[in-house]
């Protein structure tokens, strides 16, 4: 699936369930409580070369470039389970992340200095001999990619300070790299082996050793804003997910996936694009909406695609939800149209606790 990235996201109350219509809007109203400004996702195009040559050298052990050197709300929704009948303690999906928000929120108050703006400062650049046109050439390089294939988001990321606009640049680049590990023309190259070196890769550039150009900029972005490694980590875990599993039993198992696709993506924009000191929301609140935004939109991005994603072999729609319908896998990989699918689309006799009444008209 593809991942999300986010624009900017407020803390608000009144997400309405028919923002995203019909059953859209019943999966979508299990965010409620959190307002959507605007999202920005990255479109299924044809991938250059540079996602090619990462999946290569991920899936191979020999390298073909050369290394770079020198919500509160959320506490309702958040149950403790039992794991079948046992009485080990099991976390919801929704509390794992909420305390991956808290995470966040804690560190970008702790480490973060607000400047005369009201924006979050940006660390000065430490150029070291040589490495200065390698950075500007990586950078440009990034904003040529989130040009070509996020049109309008670049547009909006030109109205950002020079330094907030290249770090988002590398922060999309990073995601869509990934992300094409798994759904571009190599895919059928990824194994969890070349996932796991994905992930070393990542350690090292938050350590300060970029393998390419490209992870230069991304080092680059992580050495001057209070961006943690956490939901990187979380997006990778996300494309295991793709390698390992086909179907999701339910919503929880669907919304742990939606959040390291997609939530992720909210998680790592908020410290670069900054918390106006206007804003009367804390910042746990404001990593809280960037979070139900990603989420709400992979939620649409997953019922936009339910025919591609059958192609794959893939049903991220939930088992027990289809099943309410009279639904069944062999009914989603024919790719009909009947009553059943129109009213499961609909939300038709769908009940949510969270939710009262899910219908739009």
């Amino acid at each position: 699936m593809p991942v999300a990235l986010v624009w900017v996201a407020v803390s608000a109350k009144d997400l309405s369930s028919c923002d995203l219509r019909n059953h859209a809007g019943h999966l979508a109203s299990r965010l409620a409580g959190r307002n959507i400004n605007r999202k920005i996702s990255l479109a299924r195009k044809p991938i250059e070369r540079f996602c090619a040559k990462a999946a290569l050298e991920v899936s191979s052990s020999k390298p073909t470039s050369e290394k770079v050197s020198g919500l509160n709300g959320f506490q309702e929704l958040c149950s403790v389970r039992t794991d079948g009948g046992s009485e080990k303690p099991m976390l919801s999906s929704e509390r794992k992340v909420y305390e991956v928000v808290l995470k966040q929120a804690a560190m970008v108050n702790r480490e973060a200095k607000v400047g005369d703006n009201g924006l979050l400062d940006v660390k000065p650049d430490l150029v070291l001999p040589g490495t200065l046109q390698v950075l500007e050439d990586a950078y440009e390089r990034c904003g040529e990619v989130c040009a070509e294939y996020a049109k309008t988001f670049y547009l909006g990321t030109l109205l950002m300070t020079p330094e907030r606009r290249r770090a988002i640049w590398a922060i999309y680049v990073w995601c869509r790299r990934t992300d094409e590990l798994v759904d571009g023309p190599n895919a059928s190259h990824i194994t969890p082996m070349a996932l796991d070196r994905w992930e070393q890769r990542l350690e090292d550039l938050f350590n300060g050793r970029p393998y390419d150009m490209l992870d230069a900029a991304l080092s680059d972005t992580v050495s001057k804003f209070p961006v943690d490694i956490q939901p990187f980590r979380d997006m990778i875990e996300g494309m295991r997910m793709d390698l390992r599993k086909s179907h999701y039993k339910n919503f929880d198992e669907l919304y742990l996936y939606c959040y390291y696709v997609a939530g992720t993506v909210g998680l790592m924009s908020v410290p670069i694009m900054g918390i106006s000191q206007d804003s009367h929301a804390t910042t746990e609140d404001v990593y809280s909406a960037a979070l139900a935004l990603g989420i709400a939109n992979q939620l649409t991005n997953i019922l936009r695609d339910v025919g591609e994603d059958a192609r794959r072999g893939r049903i991220y729609l939930p088992q027990d939800e289809l099943a309410r319908s009279g639904l069944s896998d062999e009914d989603i990989f024919s790719g009909k149209v009947t009553d059943k699918w129109r009213s499961f689309m609909k939300g038709v006799g769908f009940t949510d606790p969270l939710s009262p009444d899910i219908r739009c008209n």
